[in-house]
C-alpha cells in the first residue's frame, strides 16, 4: 500500500514540478516583454505576418496573458484553461517561427527579450517544442491530489 502511495506522491510531485517549470518560463518571458513592449512589437512585426498596428496591440496584451497563464500553472489554479492557452500559444509561436524561416526571414524570435539573440533558430525551436511537449503531457496526465493518493 505504501508503494502505491509513494508512487502517486512522486507522480504528483513531478506533475507540479513540470507545471512550475512551464509556468516560470511563461512568467519570465511575459515579464520581459511587459518591461519593453515596443521592442516586442518590433519583434512581432519582423515576422512580416501582421501589420504594425496589430503588432503593437499584441505586444501590449500578449505578455500579460503569458504572465497570467504562467501564474495559473505555478499556483495550480484554473489549470485546464492555462494548459489550453499555453499550448495554443506555443503552437502559434512555433508556426510563426517556422513560417518566417521558410520565407527566408532570419530574425530574433523575441521570446526572452535581449537574451533571445544568443540562441539559434534550432535552439528556439527545440525549446518551444519541449515546452509544448510538457504542456501536452500535463494536459493528458491524470490529476490526482496528494491527499487522495
Amino acid at each position: 500500500m505504501s508503494d502505491i502511495r509513494s508512487g502517486r506522491e512522486w507522480a504528483w510531485f513531478v506533475r507540479r514540478a513540470l507545471a512550475l517549470l512551464v509556468g516560470a518560463t511563461f512568467v519570465y518571458a511575459g515579464a520581459l516583454k511587459i518591461w519593453d513592449p515596443l521592442t516586442f512589437a518590433t519583434d512581432i512585426s519582423n515576422y512580416q505576418i501582421l501589420p504594425w498596428p496589430i503588432s503593437v496591440r499584441i505586444a501590449f496584451y500578449l505578455p500579460w496573458l503569458e504572465v497570467l497563464c504562467g501564474l495559473a500553472l505555478i499556483f495550480h489554479r484554473l489549470l485546464a484553461g492555462a494548459l489550453f492557452l499555453t499550448g495554443g500559444l506555443m503552437l502559434v509561436f512555433i508556426a510563426a517561427m517556422v513560417a518566417a524561416r521558410a520565407r527566408g526571414i532570419n530574425i530574433d524570435c523575441g521570446c526572452f527579450g535581449v537574451a533571445s539573440g544568443n540562441l539559434s533558430f534550432t535552439w528556439h525551436l527545440v525549446l518551444d517544442l519541449a515546452l509544448l511537449a510538457i504542456v501536452v503531457l500535463l494536459w493528458f496526465w491524470p490529476r490526482p491530489s496528494p491527499a487522495t493518493a
